[in-house]
């Protein structure tokens, strides 16, 4: 091919598109400015080669069979590639190919960065989707917790009453006990539904996540059993977070326990903690998070891993892949709402036969920690004080007022708003407590309780309710004059909040 002279040569080095001329024998005859940057090697290092010596494996390339097919036939064809370069990264171009007296030419539009822009955006569209789902599990998750928790009051409560008037040899206690027990599961059920539906009241307090993990370190050890190696990588002057300690105790556990499932040969469990900052595009695109100042934990196995077609479903509420009778499937989905909860987010990686790396990452606080001081004694459960309870739940409210009847309390019983209204407008004496169910039919707890504080100023309130309100709870704080008590209810909780707000 003749030379180009120096006009024309100044014409294709100013194009946007790459151009290159590729002989017979697959060598370079010529390059612009633009191919250089595209095909990121200089011009000394293409002209007189092969394709093949500069991109060593190109032949390989589903689209060199296109490139053969147009050299052949002296065709044009198009065709829009991705390409991976020797370093590891990868471009996307749009080829078209010409034939030349030559050989080929082949002028080459860059698009990688418009198909990194629709990437991020199609993940970005599915974080969203994924987040629209979860919440609308979430919702469904908290409304069945809310139904069980007043049938699980009615079965705990009497079974306690019962268990309370039987001696302790007789015939019929195993079975009640039983009863009992049964009970508590499906509580404890409940419980991690509404953790995952982010409805759970949370009593968060300034600590390190270091000291809780020292504190858990035996019972872990004796979880995971002799063949898991436990290896802690505790950060020095790690940063203090704002958390329920029961609740992140929960995730640790539930994160420990699959790590163990996911090694049934033994294997190597790291448990790790950092201070992190997140940048703005870490942050909010692969968190969901503002950026800023975290504590990471991470937890690492080297189990079976995930498989890839089964991550984007691993946080949704009773997802498992333990074999049945193994696993609820409430594990991951309590972990993804307790720490969103909390105000962080769940980071994880996985790859088949290699392990798995989950991330906690939490908002790193600046208050001092809170102490935990020793418990105090916990009053008499027996009172005398008039308790108006207003629950529409016809079984629940008749069982509260028989456990605080038979506890010395007088006790006014309502089934709504109204008849609540009037006994507070008749009732002579002093109505001292005001027990209600946040969520009610035509008039809610908060409402009746700012009515009834305009004619009771000084009655107290405790609220009820299987699941929370966000009049009572914001983001899963309690306010801290608010008393609560979470369902299922029974003899010992409900007994021990009365006299704790009267007392």
């Amino acid at each position: 091919m003749q030379s180009l002279d120096k006009i024309a040569r100044d014409v294709l080095d100013s194009l946007q598109e790459g151009c290159q001329v590729i002989s017979f024998e697959w060598k370079y005859l010529y390059v612009n400015d633009a191919l250089e940057k595209q095909g990121q090697l200089p011009r000394d290092q293409l002209i007189g080669r092969t394709m093949m010596e500069a991109y060593p494996g190109l032949e390989n390339a589903l689209f060199f069979s296109v490139l053969r097919r147009c050299m052949e036939t002296r065709k044009p064809d198009n065709i829009e590639i991705d390409f991976q370069f020797p370093d590891g990264s990868k471009g996307w171009f749009d080829l078209r190919i010409v034939p030349v007296p030559d050989g080929i030419c082949i002028l080459s539009l860059d698009m990688t960065e418009s198909k990194r822009a629709d990437e991020k955006l199609k993940r970005t569209e599915e974080q969203l989707r994924q987040s629209q789902k979860m919440e609308a599990i979430g919702l469904l998750a908290g409304g069945v917790a809310h139904d069980f928790n007043n049938i699980l009051s009615v079965v705990l409560s009497y079974s306690d009453l019962l268990l309370m008037g039987l001696a302790a040899n007789d015939p019929t206690r195993h079975e009640l006990e039983e009863i009992r027990k049964a009970g508590g599961r499906a509580a404890d059920l409940t419980r991690r539904l509404l953790m995952f539906s982010r409805q759970q009241v949370m009593d968060p307090k300034v600590l390190v996540l270091n000291d809780v993990l020292v504190s858990m370190d035996a019972m872990l050890q004796r979880i995971l059993g002799a063949d898991v190696d436990l290896v802690s990588l505790p950060a020095p002057s790690l940063g203090r977070v704002r958390v329920d300690r029961g609740s992140i105790e929960q995730v640790i556990m539930n994160l420990v326990v699959n790590a163990r499932d996911a090694m049934p040969r033994g294997g190597k469990l790291t448990m790790e903690t950092c201070d992190v900052t997140l940048d703005e595009d870490s942050a909010k695109q692969t968190l969901g998070l503002p950026a800023g100042r975290y504590v990471m934990l991470a937890v690492t196995d080297t189990g079976t891993g995930i498989d890839k077609t089964l991550q984007s479903r691993i946080f949704e509420p009773f997802f498992t892949t333990k074999d049945k009778g193994k696993g609820t499937g409430l594990g991951l989905s309590m972990v993804f709402g307790i720490v969103q909860q909390s105000g962080g987010n769940v980071w994880f990686y996985s790859e088949m036969g290699k392990g798995t790396t989950f991330k906690i990452y939490l908002p790193r606080v600046e208050d001092v920690a809170d102490t935990v001081g020793k418990s105090e004694s916990p009053a008499a459960p027996r009172g005398h004080e008039t308790v108006l309870i207003v629950e529409d739940d016809d079984q629940v409210r008749i069982l509260a007022c028989t456990i605080l009847r038979k506890n010395g309390y007088h006790v006014l019983e309502a089934r709504n708003a109204g008849e609540a209204l009037i006994h507070a407008e008749q009732y002579r004496g002093t109505i001292h407590l005001l027990l209600s169910d946040v969520v009610m039919p035509q008039m809610s707890g908060p409402e009746l309780s700012t009515r009834l504080r305009a004619l009771r100023p000084d009655m107290l309130v405790l609220w009820m309710s299987g699941y929370t309100d966000d009049s009572i709870v914001r983001h899963g704080v309690l306010e801290s004059k608010v008393a609560y008590l979470q369902k299922p209810i029974t003899v010992a909780s409900l007994t021990a909040k009365v006299r704790a707000v009267l007392g």
